[in-house]
């Protein structure tokens, strides 16, 4: 595999982040000048500082997997029988190479920080590891991830002709987007992050624009819904013709479901229509934006689930929408959804609707400093890692993409 299979855009999104706060201590008596500025918030100081601390690397592989006591949580309730995972557990008795070196399994279990790990050959698992006093029932953070579980309900919302059609301009079922930068706006060019409006998924909150006043606002402080800015945002370019990664984007397709849901929740309508026919094993959970009674389903990056069910979800993608004995997506949902847009320029060729491509066929749902589900149709696997990177490092990113290369070519039946 490539040293470097990701765009510059991938590169871009993954390496700032959403959410990705400084690694500054805080001050005991005081909170962050940025949490001090615009409207007061009734969320108690101490989770303030620990929801604005919470990415950074001396204490991420705990709370990426801590989310429900950090937030107001909504849960996705699993019901019915447990799609019951086959399994014949083997040693990853292989290698793989990364930038001029040969590394074990084991070490790069290490050396990317990982938390998780399930690889799936076929409908098996052949291995299964978690670390750092993390086990089976743990859920863990999605980050980003959650983009494409929010694709999926999107594709199944389609299937029900609760939207008529993707190439629907989306004030058609939010008319409170009408007059800004969303008018005119497909849904289909809002699934593949061309929607031309402005907003930089960019970070820096020393000096906090659009994106990081709006996690500020919607995440930290609980004083409006992450989706708000999308009311009056303005246009940077014209709808399909440039791609740039935002979760305001996915921010929007939750409000969209949450309209064409029938007075469900985000929530209840996954739990329905996903999670309960998925045979998933534990209740998921949303972190909610916004305040108490106002806020929603973060549908942006806001999810969190254990690693089996994650790893269910991607078997069901590599089944083609097949899962627990139903067809709960549609085959050619998976399909459209995980096939690559035609690039306007060189760098712009590895995001299909929700999903990154990362060449021969295969993708990925992607989350914010390294969570995983890996799908390589041609290969027959399935891989999921929940990691704690770092804020920006991108050389866990890249080794990452060797292993996952290795693991697919990988045997476990050959002696």
């Amino acid at each position: 595999m490539p040293k470097n299979p990701f765009s510059a855009s991938l590169h871009l999104a993954i390496a700032i982040g959403l959410a990705s706060a400084p690694a500054a201590s805080l001050a005991q008596d005081s909170l962050p000048e940025p949490l001090l500025q615009g409207e007061q918030s009734n969320v108690p100081i101490a989770i303030q500082r620990l929801r604005w601390a919470m990415n950074d690397a001396d204490v991420n592989a705990l709370t990426f997997r801590s989310m429900d006591t950090l937030f107001t949580t909504r849960t996705v309730p699993r019901s019915g029988d447990v799609w019951q995972l086959q399994r014949r557990d083997h040693p990853l008795d292989f290698t793989y190479r990364y930038d001029g070196g040969t590394y074990t399994p084991e070490q790069f279990l290490d050396r990317t920080y990982t938390n998780a790990l399930i690889v799936m050959k076929g409908d098996t698992i052949v291995y299964e590891n978690y670390r750092n006093n993390s086990g089976p029932d743990t859920r863990f953070m999605g980050w980003s991830m959650t983009k494409s579980l929010t694709s999926l309900l999107v594709g199944m919302a389609l299937e029900e002709g609760r939207i008529a059609s993707l190439d629907d301009t989306i004030e058609t079922y939010l008319p409170e987007l009408a007059g800004g930068g969303y008018e005119g706006v497909t849904i289909r060019q809002i699934l593949q992050m061309r929607s031309g409006v402005d907003y930089e998924e960019r970070y820096d909150f020393a000096n906090p624009g659009i994106a990081a006043s709006n996690h500020i606002n919607a995440l930290v402080k609980n004083v409006s819904r992450f989706v708000e800015p999308a009311m009056n945002i303005r246009r940077a370019h014209e709808p399909g013709e440039v791609f740039a990664y935002k979760t305001i984007d996915t921010a929007v397709l939750g409000l969209l479901l949450e309209r064409v849901s029938g007075g469900s929740t985000v929530a209840s309508y996954m739990s329905e229509r996903l999670w309960q026919p998925l045979g998933a094993e534990r209740d998921g959970f949303f972190i909610m934006d916004g305040p108490v009674g106002t806020g929603r389903e973060f549908t942006g990056a806001g999810y969190s689930a254990t690693a089996r069910d994650f790893a269910r979800v991607g078997q069901m993608m590599l089944n083609g929408g097949l899962a627990n004995g139903r067809q709960i997506v549609p085959s050619d949902w998976i399909e459209l959804s995980t096939q690559p847009v035609a690039a306007a320029t060189p760098d712009q060729h590895d995001y299909a609707m929700q999903w990154w491509t990362l060449g021969n066929g295969a993708y990925s749902a992607i989350g914010l400093q390294g969570q995983y589900i890996y799908v390589d149709p041609r290969r027959d696997t399935v891989v999921v890692k929940l990691s704690y990177y770092p804020p920006g490092n991108m050389t866990a990113q890249e080794e990452t993409l060797a292993f996952f290369d290795a693991v697919s070519a990988w045997n476990p039946e050959q002696d």
